[in-house]
């Protein structure tokens, strides 16, 4: 999709301002510190070429506490901060239209009247002025966990909260970085790209229609996966202890968009598929609802897979062992007797 921006002048420092004070976990904070390409202490240590100085804001990964944490977040909504910033969103946005007599979820007190400021209020106050606004894993990037049917609290994505036209002070749609939790290169990536546009030194980042980043999940956790040539040969697992293609088992790769089984998880090592679990679809926006019950045949599966299993795969399976018996043999010139064997036959006369 179209990202036009209105890009600024160069910057020299940026502020992260990351709440996690959404329905969440956390667990998008812990994944991100074992991120490699980058890292995060290369970002916030200026070890990045060309990328302006970092000033994070982490309840987990802070020093400060109370209002000396919350201090940049009252002067970035009060226009005081004096640099640009990119809100991250870490959780479920709940709805506070439905709260009863009290809150869903809060971040920090008021000064003025002492009540707690909602999560909700938060995103309203911060979110227009920011230079952009990324969602971190599926729960603020789609509701996730805390949004599934039956849920009371009406939790939502962000973009379901402000609206997909919503545009950041940077011209920028959200961005969202699906996952659960999101993969950490992933995120840091995405963080550095929006980085190096903030210094005017990239381009717009391209996202697709789900406002995710195009390179990171345009394609499906089955095209990079390990197991996917059992697939094509129509050879399925039967238990979670086979190395095979898992789709009988109830992974959901072949329809998944997600790069895990490319990337990994971390320094290029693990990833769903890679270490033995199914593919459970948690970085697309009908997460969980659609993919439950886990670790139940995916529907179509059965199909595709019988297909696959009854006509193509054997005899792909039959012609290739066919091949591989006859390139597991030595050629038959290769000895060590006087005579040629090879068909090679010289044109003159000698040894």
């Amino acid at each position: 999709m179209s990202t036009d921006t209105q890009a600024p002048a160069a910057v020299e420092e940026v502020h992260i301002l990351w709440t996690s004070e959404g329905m969440s976990c956390d667990g998008d904070t812990i994944s991100v510190t074992a991120a490699s390409l980058p890292s995060l202490e290369d970002v916030v240590l200026g070890a990045i070429p060309g990328l302006p100085k970092v000033v994070l804001h982490n309840k987990v990964l802070a020093y400060e506490t109370g209002d000396d944490f919350t201090r940049a977040f009252h002067q970035a909504a009060n226009g005081e901060l004096g640099a640009p910033y990119v809100l991250v969103v870490e959780g479920s946005i709940p709805n506070e239209r439905i709260n009863g007599d009290g809150y869903w979820t809060s971040m920090g007190n008021d000064p003025r009247t002492g009540e707690p400021i909602t999560f909700n209020t938060w995103i309203d106050r911060l979110a227009p002025g920011a230079f952009a606004v990324v969602a971190i894993g599926t729960c603020a990037t789609y509701g996730g966990i805390h949004a599934m049917a039956g849920n009371p609290t009406g939790c939502m994505g962000l973009a379901d909260y402000l609206g997909r036209d919503f545009r950041s002070a940077g011209g920028m749609p959200i961005i969202n970085v699906p996952g659960c939790p999101v993969q950490p290169d992933n995120f840091m990536e995405t963080v550095t790209w929006l980085l190096y546009q903030a210094a005017g030194s990239a381009p717009p980042l391209p996202l697709d229609e789900q406002l995710r980043p195009t390179w990171l999940f345009g394609k499906t956790v089955h095209e990079g996966c390990d197991r996917a040539a059992y697939y094509e040969q129509g050879d399925f697992a039967k238990d979670y202890n086979s190395p095979k293609c898992q789709v009988k088992i109830g992974c959901w790769g072949p329809v998944v968009n997600c790069n895990v089984t490319k990337r990994g998880w971390m320094d290029g090592l693990g990833g769903c598929p890679n270490v033995g679990g199914i593919c459970i679809g948690c970085t697309m926006p009908g997460f969980p609802d659609k993919f439950m019950p886990f670790m139940d045949e995916p529907p179509g599966a059965s199909i595709s897979s019988g297909l696959v299993a009854s006509t193509y795969g054997p005899m792909v399976r039959r012609l290739r062992a066919i091949t591989n018996r006859s390139v597991n043999t030595e050629p038959r010139w290769r000895h060590n007797r006087t005579e040629l064997t090879s068909g090679f036959a010289p044109r003159w006369p000698g040894k």
